[in-house]
Protein backbone atom coordinates (compact mmCIF):
# COMPACT_ATOMS: atom_id res chain seq x y z
CA UNK A 1 0.00 0.00 0.00
CA UNK A 2 1.23 3.50 -0.80
CA UNK A 3 2.02 5.71 2.17
CA UNK A 4 2.21 9.50 1.96
CA UNK A 5 5.61 10.80 2.91
CA UNK A 6 5.15 14.54 2.48
CA UNK A 7 2.28 16.95 1.94
CA UNK A 8 3.48 19.20 -0.92
CA UNK A 9 2.60 16.52 -3.45
CA UNK A 10 -0.62 15.38 -1.82
CA UNK A 11 -2.97 15.88 -4.78
CA UNK A 12 -0.83 13.91 -7.25
CA UNK A 13 -0.59 11.14 -4.65
CA UNK A 14 -4.38 11.13 -4.26
CA UNK A 15 -4.76 11.12 -8.04
CA UNK A 16 -2.52 8.05 -8.16
CA UNK A 17 -5.12 6.24 -6.04
CA UNK A 18 -7.93 6.79 -8.57
CA UNK A 19 -8.14 3.96 -11.09
CA UNK A 20 -9.41 4.54 -14.63
CA UNK A 21 -11.69 1.76 -15.85
CA UNK A 22 -12.33 2.08 -19.60
CA UNK A 23 -15.73 1.27 -21.10
CA UNK A 24 -17.56 1.12 -17.76
CA UNK A 25 -20.52 1.20 -17.29
CA UNK A 26 -20.78 1.43 -21.07
CA UNK A 27 -18.47 1.74 -24.05
CA UNK A 28 -16.76 5.09 -24.38
CA UNK A 29 -16.90 6.03 -20.69
CA UNK A 30 -13.77 6.06 -18.53
CA UNK A 31 -15.00 5.36 -15.01
CA UNK A 32 -13.07 6.97 -12.14
CA UNK A 33 -12.85 4.14 -9.57
CA UNK A 34 -12.28 5.39 -6.01
CA UNK A 35 -11.98 1.96 -4.38
CA UNK A 36 -8.14 2.01 -4.36
CA UNK A 37 -8.31 5.33 -2.48
CA UNK A 38 -10.86 3.90 -0.04
CA UNK A 39 -8.54 0.95 0.68
CA UNK A 40 -5.57 3.21 1.46
CA UNK A 41 -5.80 4.52 5.06
CA UNK A 42 -3.54 7.52 4.50
CA UNK A 43 -5.16 8.42 1.20
CA UNK A 44 -8.68 8.15 2.60
CA UNK A 45 -7.83 10.22 5.68
CA UNK A 46 -6.20 12.90 3.56
CA UNK A 47 -9.11 13.04 1.12
CA UNK A 48 -11.63 13.43 3.96
CA UNK A 49 -9.62 16.19 5.63
CA UNK A 50 -9.22 18.08 2.36
CA UNK A 51 -12.94 17.74 1.57
CA UNK A 52 -13.92 18.98 5.04
CA UNK A 53 -11.39 21.81 5.45
CA UNK A 54 -13.06 24.47 3.24
CA UNK A 55 -16.19 24.20 5.40
CA UNK A 56 -14.65 24.02 8.90
CA UNK A 57 -15.82 27.51 9.89
CA UNK A 58 -19.27 27.30 8.29
CA UNK A 59 -21.23 25.87 11.27
CA UNK A 60 -22.55 22.90 9.30
CA UNK A 61 -25.49 21.19 11.05
CA UNK A 62 -25.72 18.15 8.78
CA UNK A 63 -23.86 16.67 5.88
CA UNK A 64 -26.07 15.12 3.21
CA UNK A 65 -24.71 12.34 1.04
CA UNK A 66 -26.55 10.90 -1.96
CA UNK A 67 -26.56 7.16 -2.57
CA UNK A 68 -24.19 5.45 -2.58
CA UNK A 69 -20.63 6.73 -2.49
CA UNK A 70 -21.94 9.94 -0.94
CA UNK A 71 -22.63 7.79 2.14
CA UNK A 72 -18.96 6.83 2.40
CA UNK A 73 -17.49 10.30 1.99
CA UNK A 74 -20.40 12.11 3.63
CA UNK A 75 -20.33 10.25 6.94
CA UNK A 76 -16.57 10.74 7.22
CA UNK A 77 -16.80 14.47 6.39
CA UNK A 78 -19.69 14.81 8.88
CA UNK A 79 -17.50 13.27 11.58
CA UNK A 80 -14.63 15.63 10.68
CA UNK A 81 -17.00 18.62 10.95
CA UNK A 82 -18.77 17.38 14.13
CA UNK A 83 -22.03 17.41 12.18
CA UNK A 84 -24.84 14.94 11.69
CA UNK A 85 -25.34 12.89 8.53
CA UNK A 86 -28.45 12.50 6.38
CA UNK A 87 -28.66 9.94 3.55
CA UNK A 88 -30.45 10.76 0.31
CA UNK A 89 -31.62 7.49 -1.22
CA UNK A 90 -33.13 5.90 -4.27
CA UNK A 91 -36.86 4.97 -4.17
CA UNK A 92 -38.00 2.34 -1.67
CA UNK A 93 -34.89 2.44 0.54
CA UNK A 94 -36.02 4.63 3.45
CA UNK A 95 -38.39 3.21 6.09
CA UNK A 96 -40.22 6.39 7.13
CA UNK A 97 -42.26 8.99 5.20
CA UNK A 98 -40.21 10.65 2.49
CA UNK A 99 -40.14 13.65 0.27
CA UNK A 100 -38.90 12.97 -3.24
CA UNK A 101 -37.78 14.64 -6.41
CA UNK A 102 -37.54 13.28 -9.93
CA UNK A 103 -34.65 14.50 -12.04
CA UNK A 104 -33.39 13.98 -15.57
CA UNK A 105 -30.50 11.72 -16.48
CA UNK A 106 -28.82 11.53 -19.86
CA UNK A 107 -30.70 8.25 -20.42
CA UNK A 108 -34.01 8.82 -18.61
CA UNK A 109 -35.09 9.93 -15.14
CA UNK A 110 -34.37 8.93 -11.56
CA UNK A 111 -35.63 9.88 -8.12
CA UNK A 112 -34.06 10.87 -4.84
CA UNK A 113 -35.81 10.48 -1.47
CA UNK A 114 -35.14 11.85 1.99
CA UNK A 115 -37.06 11.44 5.25
CA UNK A 116 -39.51 14.33 5.70
CA UNK A 117 -37.96 15.15 9.08
CA UNK A 118 -34.30 14.72 8.07
CA UNK A 119 -33.60 18.45 7.96
CA UNK A 120 -35.53 21.39 9.32
CA UNK A 121 -35.92 24.87 7.86
CA UNK A 122 -32.81 26.95 8.42
CA UNK A 123 -30.47 24.02 9.09
CA UNK A 124 -27.07 24.52 7.49
CA UNK A 125 -26.41 21.68 5.07
CA UNK A 126 -23.27 20.59 3.23
CA UNK A 127 -23.72 18.22 0.28
CA UNK A 128 -20.95 15.64 -0.12
CA UNK A 129 -20.40 13.16 -2.93
CA UNK A 130 -17.57 11.36 -4.63
CA UNK A 131 -18.17 12.84 -8.08
CA UNK A 132 -19.53 15.92 -9.80
CA UNK A 133 -20.23 15.01 -13.42
CA UNK A 134 -23.34 16.50 -15.08
CA UNK A 135 -24.53 17.92 -11.73
CA UNK A 136 -27.96 16.26 -11.83
CA UNK A 137 -27.74 14.49 -8.47
CA UNK A 138 -26.42 17.51 -6.58
CA UNK A 139 -28.89 19.89 -8.27
CA UNK A 140 -31.77 17.57 -7.37
CA UNK A 141 -30.48 17.37 -3.78
CA UNK A 142 -30.46 21.18 -3.57
CA UNK A 143 -34.09 21.32 -4.74
CA UNK A 144 -35.12 18.51 -2.39
CA UNK A 145 -33.49 19.97 0.72
CA UNK A 146 -33.22 23.71 0.09
CA UNK A 147 -35.78 26.53 0.13
CA UNK A 148 -37.92 24.85 -2.57
CA UNK A 149 -38.00 21.61 -0.57
CA UNK A 150 -37.51 21.05 3.15
CA UNK A 151 -36.25 24.61 3.74
CA UNK A 152 -32.62 24.00 4.69
CA UNK A 153 -29.84 26.44 3.88
CA UNK A 154 -27.48 24.70 1.45
CA UNK A 155 -24.06 26.07 2.38
CA UNK A 156 -22.17 24.29 -0.39
CA UNK A 157 -21.00 21.04 -1.88
CA UNK A 158 -17.74 19.16 -1.46
CA UNK A 159 -16.76 16.46 -3.94
CA UNK A 160 -13.70 14.30 -4.34
CA UNK A 161 -13.68 14.36 -8.16
CA UNK A 162 -15.03 16.85 -10.68
CA UNK A 163 -15.26 15.96 -14.35
CA UNK A 164 -14.95 19.56 -15.57
CA UNK A 165 -15.62 18.75 -19.22
CA UNK A 166 -19.21 17.75 -18.30
CA UNK A 167 -19.86 21.24 -16.85
CA UNK A 168 -21.88 20.02 -13.87
CA UNK A 169 -21.00 23.10 -11.86
CA UNK A 170 -23.10 25.13 -14.30
CA UNK A 171 -26.37 23.48 -13.22
CA UNK A 172 -25.78 24.20 -9.53
CA UNK A 173 -26.86 27.84 -9.76
CA UNK A 174 -23.72 29.35 -8.27
CA UNK A 175 -23.64 26.99 -5.26
CA UNK A 176 -20.24 27.08 -3.61
CA UNK A 177 -18.67 23.85 -4.83
CA UNK A 178 -15.27 22.58 -3.74
CA UNK A 179 -13.67 19.74 -5.69
CA UNK A 180 -10.42 18.05 -4.78
CA UNK A 181 -9.39 16.37 -8.03
CA UNK A 182 -10.35 17.78 -11.42
CA UNK A 183 -10.28 15.98 -14.75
Amino acid sequence: MRRFRYLPNMLPQLTSLIRDVPDFPKKGIVFKDVTPLLANPAGLALAIELMANPFRNERIDVVVGPESRGFIFGTAVATALSAGFVPVRKPGKLPYRTRSIEYALEYGTDQLHVHVDAVRPGMRVLLVDDLLATGGTLAASVKLLGPEGLGAEIVGASVLIELEFLKGRGVLGGLRTESLLRY
